[in-house]
C-alpha cells in the first residue's frame, strides 16, 4: 500500500478569550473601563487615552480593549507609577460618589425600549438619530438619578459600516462585534451559568441571552439571540439592525417587545411607566396583557385599563409609510396563540393595528400603540400637529387639533456632546452646578461676558482638530478609493481651517435634500472658489443598503467633489458614525439642513452643533421650527410656495445660494484686526443663549415627567388601588355604554330659527336637545356644539366647541341645555356631537365613543 504524503483534517479551532491581568493597584481601571460614563466624563475618557496613545488607537477608543491590548511589562509599570495611581484614585473616586448617589423615589419609575441605542461608536447597536437620542436619554437618565431600566438587542454585526467604491457608490460592510472585548458583561444566573430568557415562538422556544450595559447608573439589558441552543433559522434575529426581510422584521419585534418583557420578569424588573421609543417596541403590551390577566385574575378589558394607563409611546416617524405594517398570514402565523391567552378573539385582537377595525389591512405596530398607550407624542412641537393629523383617523370623531397626541421636542446630552473645551469654558463662566441646572436661560444669559477673543480661540482650535482629524483618519481610506495618490494629497492639503466650512451630517433619505446645494454648479463654483472669500462643504452621511435612490445621491456628490471646481472644496466623508460626528458638530461653522418640510421630526444634530458654537442653517422643520432665533442662525422658510416638489428644491436651493452670498459669508468674513468677525461672535453668543438651554436632555426629561411620566403613574396608581378597583369599574362602565350605544335616541332638538335663518353676532340663543336612555340608566353622556370653518387648505378646522349643560333628569330622558352667543361673524358648519362622559377618562380619545347627532 502507497503511503499518503498527507492526511491532516480541518482544523478545530476552540475559543479562549485572555483577560488582561491588572496589578491590584490598577484594579478599579477595568470598573471604570465595564462603564460607560467614560464616554461622557472628558477626564475619565482623557485618563484612559494617555495611558498610551498608540494603543488607544488601536483600541479605536475602546476603554476595555484598550486594557487587553497593554502588556503585562507596562501594566506594572503602570501600576508602580505613583503619580498615574494617584490620578486614577481620585476619577475613581468622583465616579464611585456619582455611582452612590441616592435614586431620585419621588419620580415614578420607568422602563424604556428602543431597537436601537446610541451610546459610543465602540458599540455598534445603533444606526442613526433614533438611536442617539435614546443613547443620549439613558445618560440624562444616569445624570438626573431617575429610577430607568432599558432594554435592547445586541446585535452581532450591528449597522453596516460605510465604504466607498473607486467611482463612488456606497459598499455595505457589516463586521461582526466581538462582545468580549466591549463595555458589557454577560448576564449569569445563581449557577453562574448565562441567564437565558425563553420566548414562545410558534412550535418553539426562541433563546436569548442577556448582556448588560452600565450607562453610568441606568442599567440597559441587550437580548442576544445568536447562540447555540437556536436554530440557524432564528440565531439571526439579533444579527443586523433593520436587516433582513418582513418576517424578520416581525421576529425581531416579538424579540424586543415581548422577549423584552420576558427578560424583564426574569430579572425580576418591575416599573411604573413603560416607554416605546418608536413603535417597534409595541409587543410589550402584548405580553404586559397576558401577565396581568393571569397574575390577578383580570378580564382583558380590566386588565387594557391598567396597561394604558402606565404605557407611554413616542412616535419618531411623521409619514405613515414609515410605520411598521405586517400581513394577517404573517402575523397570524407568530401570535396567533395570544388571543386565547387574553381571552378575546383573533378579530378582537389584529383590529387593535388597524385603522378600520374589520377591515383587511395589515396589522400596523404603530396603530397598536396608539391603541394600547394612554399617551402618545411626536418629538417636536411641528412632528406632534404632523402626528395629530397622521393618526386621527383612529379616532375618527375628532378633529386632529382635538387629539390627545402631545409632544416633547428631543434634546441632546450635553457632556456627551459638548467639547472639552466648551465644558471648560462653562464650568470657568457658569460654574460647575449649572450642570445641574443646564437648561436654565438666566445660566446661559452669562455667555455675552465671556470675551470674544476666547470664543473665537475655541472655535479655532476646534476647527485645527477637525481637519487634523480628517487629514490623519481619511487617507488611506482615500487613497485606496481613488487610486491615485497625486489627486488625494491635494486635497488633504486644501482643506483650509482659515475657510468657512459649512457641514451637512445626515442619513441619506431624499427627504433629507442633500442635493439641493448642487442645484446650480456654476452658482456654486463661484461661491467656493473666491480666493478672499474661502467657503468649502463637509458632507457624510449613510443610505440605508435598500434604498437605492440615497445611494445614488452620494454616488453623485462624490462625482461633484472630483470635478475640478470642487476638488478640496466639496469633500465627502465616509461612515459617518459618533465619533466622526463628534469631530463635525464641533469643528465647522454652519450646520446646514435641509429636509422637506414637515418630515423632519426632529432632528438632533444642530442642537449638538450650538452646543458648541456652531450655528444652524436650517429649514424651518422639526426642533429649528421652535428653536430659530433671529440673529442666533439662519432659516429657510417653512411655508411652501410651490406644490410641485422640484420648483420647490429649485426655489430653496436659490434661497440657501443668497443667504450665503449676502447673508453667512460676509458675515463670517467681517473680520477686526484680531482675525475674527464680532458680528460673528455675537451671533455664537446669540445662539448659545437664546437656543442651546432649551434643547438639552435635561430639559427633555423634565418634560417626560411634567407632561406624561407623572400624570400616568398617579392614573395607573388609582387603577390598581384596593385590587384594582377602579380599573374594574371603569372597564365595567364602558362596556355598559358599548352594549347600550346604539339604542340611545334623539328625542328632540330645538334650535331657535333666528339661529339657522339669520345668525348674529352677539346674539344669545337658547338651545336644548333631550337624549333617552331606553333600558339604561347612564347619566354619563356629554353632547357638544361645534363650529367648524375651513382653513387655507380647505380643511375642515374647529372653530368653537361648547358642551351642553345636563340640566334635569326625566325618567331615561336627560335633558341638555346652552345659551350660545355667537362671537364671530363668517361661513361655518355646526353640528352636535354625543359622547361618553366619565371623570376617570384620562382623555376623550381613551373611549371614543362618538355620534354626531
Amino acid at each position: 500500500m502507497k503511503i499518503k504524503v498527507n492526511n491532516v483534517n480541518e482544523p478545530i479551532w476552540r475559543d479562549i478569550v485572555v483577560k488582561s491581568n491588572l496589578p491590584e493597584s490598577l484594579s478599579k481601571l477595568d470598573e471604570l473601563a465595564q462603564n460607560i460614563y467614560w464616554s461622557w466624563d472628558s477626564e475619565t475618557k482623557k485618563l484612559f487615552r494617555e495611558i498610551y496613545r498608540p494603543a488607544w488607537k488601536e483600541a479605536e477608543s475602546n476603554p476595555v480593549q484598550l486594557l487587553n491590548l497593554l502588556s503585562y511589562e507596562k501594566l506594572v509599570a503602570l501600576g508602580n507609577d505613583e503619580e498615574f495611581t494617584k490620578k486614577v484614585d481620585s476619577i475613581y473616586k468622583k465616579f464611585k460618589d456619582y455611582m452612590n448617589e441616592p435614586v431620585d423615589k419621588s419620580r415614578p419609575s420607568v422602563a424604556y425600549f428602543s431597537m436601537e441605542y446610541g451610546l459610543t461608536e465602540v458599540l455598534k447597536i445603533y444606526s442613526g438619530g433614533l438611536g442617539v437620542l435614546a443613547g443620549d436619554y439613558l445618560k440624562e437618565a444616569s445624570d438626573s438619578n431617575v429610577d430607568m431600566t432599558a432594554i435592547g438587542f445586541l446585535y452581532r454585526y450591528g449597522y453596516f459600516k460605510q465604504s466607498l467604491s473607486i467611482d463612488g457608490q456606497q459598499i455595505s460592510v457589516y463586521e461582526p462585534q466581538n462582545f468580549n472585548v466591549l463595555p458589557l458583561k454577560q448576564v449569569l444566573d445563581e449557577n453562574n451559568n448565562p441567564l437565558t430568557v425563553e420566548v414562545p415562538y410558534p412550535g418553539r422556544i426562541v433563546y436569548a441571552h442577556l448582556w448588560k450595559v452600565s450607562v453610568g447608573r441606568i442599567s440597559l439589558y441587550l437580548l442576544d439571540t445568536d447562540i447555540d441552543q437556536n436554530s440557524e433559522f432564528d440565531r439571526p434575529i439579533t444579527h443586523q439592525l433593520y436587516g433582513g426581510d418582513w418576517e424578520n422584521r416581525l421576529k425581531q419585534e416579538i424579540m424586543l417587545g415581548i422577549g423584552g418583557m420576558l427578560a424583564l420578569k426574569k430579572l425580576g424588573i418591575k416599573k411604573d411607566i413603560y416607554h416605546c421609543n418608536e413603535g417597534h417596541a409595541a409587543l410589550i403590551n402584548v405580553q404586559r396583557l397576558v401577565d396581568l390577566i393571569k397574575e390577578e385574575n383580570l378580564t382583558f378589558n380590566q386588565a387594557l385599563e391598567v396597561i394604558r394607563a402606565s404605557s407611554l409611546y413616542t412616535v419618531h416617524t411623521p409619514v405613515p409609510a414609515g410605520h411598521d405594517s405586517f400581513e394577517e398570514t404573517l402575523f397570524s402565523k407568530y401570535l396567533s396563540e395570544y388571543p386565547a391567552k387574553l381571552g378575546i378573539s383573533w378579530n378582537d385582537f389584529i383590529d387593535m393595528g388597524r385603522t378600520n377595525p374589520g377591515s383587511n389591512e395589515k396589522f400596523n405596530m404603530s396603530i397598536f400603540a396608539c391603541n394600547t398607550c394612554q399617551e402618545v407624542n411626536g418629538v417636536s412641537w411641528l412632528h406632534g400637529e404632523v402626528s395629530k393629523q397622521m393618526f386621527a383617523p383612529i379616532w375618527k370623531g375628532y378633529f386632529p387639533e382635538e387629539s390627545h397626541v402631545g409632544y416633547v421636542t428631543n434634546g441632546v446630552h450635553m457632556l456627551t456632546w459638548a467639547s472639552s473645551e466648551w465644558k471648560a469654558l462653562y464650568e470657568k463662566y457658569f460654574t460647575k452646578a449649572y450642570y445641574n441646572d443646564q437648561s436654565n436661560p438666566a445660566v446661559w444669559e452669562k455667555i455675552h461676558s465671556v470675551p470674544d477673543q476666547e470664543i473665537w480661540n475655541i472655535r479655532t482650535s476646534l476647527k485645527n482638530k477637525l481637519v487634523d482629524y480628517i487629514r490623519m483618519q481619511f487617507q488611506d481610506n482615500w487613497l485606496k478609493n481613488q487610486g491615485d495618490p497625486t489627486s488625494v494629497v491635494p486635497i488633504l492639503e486644501s482643506i483650509d481651517p482659515n475657510a468657512l466650512i459649512i457641514g451637512f451630517g445626515r442619513r441619506f433619505a431624499t427627504y433629507k435634500r442633500a442635493h439641493l446645494l448642487f442645484s446650480d454648479l456654476d452658482r456654486l463654483a463661484k461661491i467656493v472658489n473666491d480666493p478672499i472669500h474661502p467657503v468649502q462643504f463637509l458632507y457624510t452621511g449613510k443610505a440605508h443598503p435598500a434604498d437605492g435612490a440615497g445611494q445614488g445621491l452620494i454616488k453623485r456628490i462624490i462625482e461633484i467633489s472630483r470635478m475640478p471646481q470642487f476638488l478640496g472644496k466639496v469633500i465627502f466623508l465616509e461612515n459617518y458614525d459618533m465619533r466622526l460626528a463628534k469631530r463635525l458638530i464641533s469643528g465647522v461653522d454652519i450646520w446646514l439642513n435641509t429636509p422637506t418640510r414637515p418630515q423632519e421630526a426632529s432632528g438632533t444634530s444642530g442642537e449638538k452643533a450650538a452646543m458648541n458654537g456652531v450655528l444652524n442653517f436650517s429649514v424651518l422643520d422639526g426642533w429649528w421650527y421652535e428653536g430659530y432665533k433671529k440673529g442666533a442662525g439662519w432659516a429657510l422658510t417653512d411655508k411652501r410656495t410651490y406644490e410641485n416638489q422640484e420648483y420647490q428644491d429649485k426655489l430653496d436651493a436659490l434661497t440657501i445660494y443668497n443667504t450665503l452670498e449676502n447673508e453667512i459669508i460676509p458675515l463670517y468674513f467681517a473680520k477686526n484686526t484680531k482675525g475674527y468677525s464680532p458680528e460673528w461672535i455675537q451671533t455664537i453668543k446669540n445662539s448659545f443663549a437664546q437656543i442651546t438651554p432649551h434643547y438639552t436632555t435635561k430639559r427633555m426629561m423634565d418634560d417626560y415627567f411634567e407632561r406624561f411620566y407623572n400624570k400616568q403613574a398617579k392614573r395607573t396608581a388609582l387603577l390598581k388601588a384596593k385590587n384594582f378597583e377602579k380599573a374594574k369599574e371603569i372597564s365595567a362602565w364602558k362596556e355598559k355604554i358599548a352594549s347600550s350605544w346604539d339604542s340611545f335616541e334623539v328625542v328632540s332638538m330645538d334650535l331657535p330659527d333666528k339661529l339657522i335663518h339669520n345668525p348674529q353676532v352677539g346674539e344669545d340663543y337658547n338651545i336644548s336637545v333631550v337624549i333617552d336612555v331606553k333600558n339604561s340608566t347612564e347619566k354619563g353622556l356629554g353632547i357638544e356644539l361645534l363650529a367648524i370653518k375651513t382653513d387655507a387648505n380647505n380643511q375642515p378646522l374647529v372653530a368653537d366647541a361648547d358642551e351642553l349643560t345636563l340640566v334635569k333628569t326625566e325618567g331615561t330622558k336627560l335633558h341638555f341645555n346652552i345659551n350660545y352667543q355667537l362671537d364671530n361673524a363668517g361661513a361655518y358648519k355646526y353640528g352636535f356631537r354625543m359622547f361618553p362622559k366619565n371623570d376617570l377618562l384620562p382623555h376623550r380619545q381613551d373611549f371614543a365613543f362618538v355620534r354626531w347627532l
